[in-house]
């Protein structure tokens, strides 16, 4: 089994609805991300995948959220922007742009940390993201 992982770290904003605490009121945090790729199979250059294009597609993800208020872009304009939502919102983005790794290639983790104790996995096949 072969496996890559590529960790990048972003900043951004959110309230979390409903929580009931402090953490309603806008805040902000300096996220770390994992991504892990495994699979039994190399590419025709014995690759997984690129390390460099895994990076860039990672980036690109956080582009679009990084120095942003996290609430006002979708999908969290109707899912509430928890550590948990964005770890899948990587996994599905993630998965959706790497269709073509070798056979039986997959994402078979994303780790979120919002602070250096606390975090939230995305197993395979991710989660089911609920509404605010």
């Amino acid at each position: 089994m072969f496996q890559v992982s590529v960790e990048e770290t972003f900043s951004a904003g959110h309230a979390c609805a409903d929580t009931g605490g402090k953490c309603e009121n806008v805040h902000g945090h300096n996220y770390r991300v994992r991504v892990t790729l495994e699979g039994t199979q190399l590419d025709t250059i014995g690759l997984l995948v690129d390390f460099t294009r895994l990076k860039q597609v990672i980036r690109e993800i956080m582009g679009r959220l990084d120095h942003q208020f996290m609430n006002d872009l979708e999908p969290f304009k109707t899912v509430n922007p928890s550590a948990e939502n964005v770890a899948k919102y990587f996994y599905d983005e993630v998965t959706r742009q790497l269709k073509d790794l070798p056979p039986g290639a997959r994402v078979t983790d994303v780790i979120l940390w919002e602070t250096d104790t606390s975090r939230a996995p995305v197993p395979p096949g991710g989660l089911v993201v609920g509404k605010r």
